[in-house]
């Protein structure tokens, strides 16, 4: 990570060895982050080997020519867009070289850049933000009414993924229908709830043993379904931290802003599914 430092007094709020408190915590907010594979880059475009079609196997007896045959090869071209964040904070506080000052720092930096990362990639947001599940074509999808009273179309989205070959490891929803997905029960006059939960872990949730994820950025009444390793996250490396002592110079604060490039590949539409009602 490269940083740059306007001024001398700025020398005490984001020392080198701090770096990682931006991309640490930006990585564990983003819940995009976490369901697809990141891959880093250096390159303006990040290319991810397609597979349209395998090579024919075939029996043959012994002695005999073996049919040659070539698989279908595409490419899919992921261009990282810039996003960045801003953050605001007093002079004191940047002056303060505890790592707790430098942690708060970071981790509001990392809530901003996450929130919009996720909003463009498990949502749809508006050119020049990369084009995320909410605008993706080829996917499959699941929809009906009542959807969400049982975990049939959960079973019905493995299926479909299957199908393609592609072996869903999370499921993500907005925060309502994780809600309503939690009240569901497991019996008629039950009052424990069908979600698996991981003994581990309080808070996390699970839809028939894939983990569900829970992010504001998706759609209301929609779930979806995901291959990480068919869906990528690429980023470019560094992520660029700048400091600035001028523009908040009246009142004596400080600003830091983080830039970086990211952008989401799926390099197989039809791995993802999209559970919605009708």
């Amino acid at each position: 990570m490269a940083f740059y430092e306007s001024s001398p007094n700025a020398d005490s709020i984001l020392p080198p060895e701090y770096g990682q408190l931006v991309i640490q915590p930006l990585m564990q907010s983003s819940v995009a982050a976490r369901i697809l594979t990141v891959l880093r880059t250096s390159a303006y475009e990040y290319r991810v080997p397609v597979v349209n079609t395998d090579p024919v196997a075939e029996f043959v007896n012994e002695g005999d020519e073996i049919t040659p045959s070539q698989p279908l090869l595409q490419e899919l071209t992921v261009r990282p867009a810039k996003l960045a964040g801003l953050t605001i904070i007093s002079r004191e506080l940047a002056e303060d070289s505890s790592p707790a000052a430098a942690k708060i720092v970071g981790d509001g930096l990392a809530r901003d850049i996450a929130r919009k990362l996720d909003d463009a990639v498990l949502g749809t947001v508006a050119s020049p933000a990369p084009a995320g599940l909410g605008t993706l074509s080829g996917m499959q999808s699941v929809t009906g009414a009542g959807v969400f009273n049982n975990l049939d179309a959960f079973a019905e989205a493995l299926s479909l993924a299957e199908t393609v070959g592609a072996t869903v490891t999370a499921f993500v929803t907005g925060p309502a229908t994780a809600l309503a997905l939690g009240k569901v029960k497991n019996a008629t006059g039950s009052n424990q709830p069908l979600l698996g939960m991981d003994a581990t872990s309080a808070t996390s949730r699970q839809i028939l043993g894939v983990p569900l994820y829970v992010s504001s950025a998706v759609a209301a009444n929609t779930v979806y379904a995901v291959d990480s390793s068919r869906s990528f996250l690429v980023m470019r490396e560094g992520v660029q931290v700048a400091v600035s002592t001028d523009a908040y110079f009246s009142s004596d604060r400080i600003g830091v802003k983080a830039t970086m490039r990211v952008a989401p590949g799926f390099a197989h539409p039809a791995s993802v599914v999209k559970i919605s009602t009708a």
